[in-house]
């Protein structure tokens, strides 16, 4: 039977982030993580946007202040329900190291910031990958019965599953990138920036030891950010019925300037983040 949890407002980033540390400390008398997913769901009612927020979360990513939220802002609304799912003790793994792979929005309409919205978030379709294990959160946000925008956020933690001893593809030769259209600048403070207007504190991207006790060289910026930043290259020339589909490459180490590509092209656009000396992608997307 589903249970489910009503908030009447998001639960708060401190909190969260102490029980994912906690919950990557191995707890004795306590049996290991079950390989299912609990059948829970988080519904939050009533949410009025506070203008300072949005504000704040512009100014991080580059994009436009306006009555209009921008296409990827109800996902930091719905980061905390997502989290609290995560960080529950009979959740799979471990919230702590997960980095974000695939995020698919479907907008039916753009909202006013004067709106209130309803959250519906659940964890669905946990299934193994080479490098470790996938899941889906799923969030809905309605005004009333009007269900106005839809999201799939996928998560992979890395962990060694029965996938991981396949063959790996051959790795794709190094070519220089054509010119861009733009590029883009971001370092430790523009993240530390996203991190405090979205509450993603994973120390994955705001600390130097926590970046390297998950395998990466430096801090790396976050995917919405980089999903978000992008946006400001059409912005304006957005569809407001738009499904807007991400996949991530290779992160962003900081700092670092990246090339921005965007193709207008039949029903929406081709977007690209691309290394400017590699070519190698930091993010594709497609928006439709």
């Amino acid at each position: 039977m589903t249970q489910t949890i009503t908030l009447t407002e998001p639960p708060k980033h401190a909190g969260l982030f102490v029980k994912a540390a906690l919950g990557a400390v191995p707890v004795p008398l306590i049996s290991a993580r079950k390989p299912t997913l609990p059948d829970r769901v988080i519904r939050m009612q009533g949410y009025r946007v506070d203008p300072e927020h949005l504000g704040a979360y512009c100014k991080a990513t580059g994009l436009r202040f306006g009555d209009a939220l921008p296409l990827t802002y109800p996902f930091i609304l719905s980061f905390p329900l997502a989290m609290q799912l995560v960080v529950a003790r009979d959740f799979p793994f471990v919230a702590v190291g997960a980095v974000h792979a695939n995020n698919l929005i479907e907008r039916a309409r753009e909202i006013s910031v004067s709106e209130p919205l309803d959250f519906t978030t659940h964890i669905a379709n946990l299934r193994e990958h080479p490098k470790g294990l996938l899941v889906d959160a799923i969030t809905s946000v309605n005004v009333g019965r009007e269900e106005v925008w839809r999201q799939v956020t996928t998560f992979l933690h890395q962990q060694r599953t029965s996938l991981s001893d396949q063959p790996k593809p051959a790795p794709q030769p190094e070519q220089a990138p054509p010119p861009p259209l733009r590029t883009l600048r971001v370092d430790q403070r523009t993240i530390n920036r996203y991190a405090a207007a979205s509450g993603d504190h994973n120390p994955i991207h705001i600390s130097t030891l926590g970046a390297k006790a998950f395998g990466f060289g430096r801090t790396i910026a976050h995917g919405m950010w980089s999903a978000a930043a992008i946006l400001g290259a059409i912005e304006g020339r957005i569809p407001e019925k738009a499904t807007y589909a991400v996949k991530f490459g290779k992160p962003i180490l900081l700092p670092s300037t990246v090339n921005v590509y965007a193709d207008h092209v039949e029903g929406g656009w081709d977007l690209a983040l691309r290394h400017p000396r590699k070519g190698y992608p930091h993010l594709t997307a497609t928006i439709r």
